[in-house]
């Protein structure tokens, strides 16, 4: 947290008039969890379907919690701040955090990359100086604001993953993060069933323009359809406006592929009003140059030299369950891109996939949150794998059944597992030091459990005399 927090400094946060004798108690943070509530944090409890965090606040106060925030009065004999929705509380805490912070703040939103454009760029900015990231994707209404308090008096830049699954949720995150420059990557078809339709999808992404200010800025991926709708919202809402393509000869900053190296490395050349650097993304797929093209026109809106990009960008690293090279124990080269999908970011893995050398097998689970057109995405999917003359497609989840029928109606070898054990034991065998095997699914589908199978080291079989 920035500067000196008493308890006074929270009823100022909270809007409400100290009236505890002990208001000049120091607090050290905020903590939602009792598992991670440390000497001198304040309690905020959360309410949620299947949970009470009001009911755990003899646990917060046994691990060190000074005070609590509550939205009725609780059996303790700790200072308790009283409010109407505690979640909301948590927002207008992190909010004046947020306010003491004058760095730049950047905010990134999107269907697909927003996690690694924000490891890249907080990668960029720590050449700066102390750069504060979203941790892993606590990029919700709770995430957000816990990552807000992570600010601190070292920090000198700051980079927030917002995500939604429904509209309105990053207009919530967003008027307490308060972005200066606001990055939206591009709009998929994901969390349908929340959005309701595609274009549902690119106009609560656009939210995160909301609070924009004359000298902020709105991030608008030129390549995606929904470019002139955003460049519109970006108008409106009287910011400047910078985009960014791969595609489009037109945008103000440009990501041009140039090569790929053996180990699968991106060479490109960036260019930005006239000026050009070339540099090597350490990155695998080429869909990560679009993501290169948002993370560097963030750093040039923040006022940066194009030229200063060189060495960040080789110093980039993947992101551990997205497009992430492993080597399993029998030399099979591994592609973890377990974390999550939709079907732009699945068709985006096999088309980095299908360039590889050697046998290629491609195990896919099933994309959650499709909405109705759930059945006809996932038939795309097995007609697209065999389009891409990949040698092996072996699928699990009820979903992915539809597409490895589809493949198979093309002649493509495929194979579907009701259950992924059964997938994991077939696979096993197959998994060879000449063989490139990429994994990928939504979170739901738990395809992580594959990844971790081909990377244990078997024991070796003994026989007993």
């Amino acid at each position: 947290m920035i500067g000196h927090w008493t308890l006074a400094t929270l009823a100022q946060a909270l809007r409400l008039e100290p009236s505890h004798l002990d208001q000049d108690l120091p607090i050290t943070g905020i903590s939602t969890d009792t598992r991670k509530v440390a000497a001198g944090n304040v309690f905020v409890c959360l309410r949620g379907e299947r949970f009470d965090a009001h009911t755990f606040v003899d646990q917060a106060q046994a691990q060190g919690a000074i005070a609590l925030v509550v939205d009725h009065p609780v059996a303790s004999d700790l200072p308790q701040f009283c409010v109407p929705d505690t979640l909301r509380a948590l927002g207008e805490i992190a909010a004046f955090n947020r306010q003491r912070f004058h760095g730049p703040l950047v905010a990134v939103t999107g269907s697909s990359g927003k996690t690694t454009v924000k490891e890249m760029l907080a990668r960029l900015f720590s050449l700066r100086g102390q750069t504060l990231a979203t941790q892993g994707n606590l990029n919700n209404a709770i995430g957000a604001p816990l990552t807000l308090l992570r600010l601190s008096d070292e920090d000198t830049h700051a980079v927030i993953e917002l995500g939604a699954s429904a509209r309105g949720e990053i207009a919530y995150t967003t008027a307490f993060t308060q972005p200066d420059v606001a990055i939206l990557n591009n709009a998929y078809a994901a969390h349908l069933e929340g959005f309701g339709s595609l274009d549902g999808v690119a106009q609560a992404k656009s939210e995160i323009y909301s609070t924009l200010s004359p000298e902020g800025w709105g991030l608008v991926n030129l390549d995606d359809p929904y470019a002139p709708f955003w460049m519109e919202v970006v108008r409106q809402q009287g910011a400047k406006l910078f985009t960014f393509a791969v595609q489009a000869p037109a945008a103000d900053l440009r990501v041009e592929f140039l090569d790929e190296d053996a180990e699968g490395r991106l060479l490109c050349a960036l260019h930005y009003h006239g000026q050009r650097v070339e540099s090597c993304l350490p990155l695998l797929g080429r869909h990560n140059l679009s993501n290169l093209a948002a993370a560097a026109a963030a750093w040039v809106a923040t006022g940066y030299p194009l030229q200063d990009l060189e060495e960040g960008i080789r110093a980039c690293q993947p992101v551990k369950g997205r497009m992430f090279p492993l080597r399993t124990p029998q030399q099979t080269r591994l592609i973890d891109d377990s974390y999550n999908a939709n079907p732009e970011a699945m068709k985006a893995a096999m088309d980095y996939l299908a360039a590889c050398s050697g046998r290629r097998i491609l195990v896919l689970g099933d994309m959650a949150e499709l909405g109705e057109g759930v059945e006809a995405h996932h038939r795309a999917m097995g007609v697209y794998a065999a389009e891409k003359s990949i040698d092996l497609l072996m699928t699990t989840g009820r979903w992915m059944q539809v597409a490895s029928e589809a493949a198979q109606a093309l002649g493509m070898r495929a194979e579907h597992y009701p259950d992924i054990l059964d997938l994991i034991q077939a696979l096993k065998p197959l998994a060879k030091a000449e063989v490139t095997c990429l994994v990928k699914g939504s979170r739901s589908a738990g395809m992580e459990r594959v990844v971790d199978a081909l990377m244990k080291e078997e024991a070796p079989a003994c026989s007993c005399y």
